[in-house]
């Protein structure tokens, strides 16, 4: 009888231990950022940047989530768009943060070109099953009123038509308040490390949300 007992109590412990495991990888989660300086940490010590930031903010909460930061200076959206497929592959995301666009701008590239872009790297994603959450930019006034308007209507178009959510203003309380170089390193384009938890809260209530 104690021989049966002990079988069948480590029987339970197995049981147990592969519900466990089948309900941890079934919770396990990966964000993938593909974004440009702003979330590559340019100019900043390493680990102060809001995607670091983003990683120490998960695990406070106990959130079982992976974050994996393919960022790159300078990057485009033509860029990201080439890169998308072996990173898709590679990671396996739930959820994808896309923060391409400003680099597009500033190199006067087509506005259309940028929109497609965008919408294309969200269908992409979204088909292999992430949700994705989309980081809206504006341009300086000296770009124009028009172009100002057109350029930060392109992340509302997107994530409209491929259903995807959507910071308005990645840079809110950063670049608009009323000095707004003092948030920003010298050359005026990047923001300082006091700025990055800012662009961490400006992100953070809407992928909680998916998350």
């Amino acid at each position: 009888m104690k021989f049966s007992f002990l079988r069948r109590y480590c029987i339970v412990l197995a049981l147990l231990g592969g519900f466990l495991g089948l309900s941890q990888a079934a919770t396990a989660r990966t964000v993938l950022v593909l974004g440009d300086s702003l979330s590559a940490e340019y100019g900043l010590p390493r680990g102060s940047g809001w995607v670091a930031l983003l990683e120490q903010r998960l695990a406070a909460e106990k959130q079982a989530v992976r974050v994996v930061n393919a960022s790159i200076s300078g990057e485009t959206t033509f860029g990201g768009r080439s890169r998308l497929a072996a990173l898709l592959a590679q990671h396996q995301p739930t959820h994808v943060i896309i923060e391409l666009g400003g680099n597009d701008a500033l190199r006067g590239l087509a506005l259309d070109a940028t929109r497609a872009n965008l919408a294309w790297m969200t269908q992409q994603s979204k088909k292999a099953g992430a949700r994705v959450l989309l980081l809206g930019m504006q341009m300086p006034p000296n770009y124009g009123a028009d172009y100002g308007r057109r350029f930060a209507g392109l992340y509302q178009q997107v994530a409209r038509s491929e259903k995807a959510s959507l910071v308005p203003f990645f840079l809110k309380g950063v670049a608009d308040g009323a000095d707004p170089t003092r948030l920003f390193q010298p050359d005026r384009i990047h923001p300082t490390a006091e700025a990055q938890p800012r662009m961490l809260d400006n992100v953070w209530p809407e992928l909680k949300k998916l998350l």
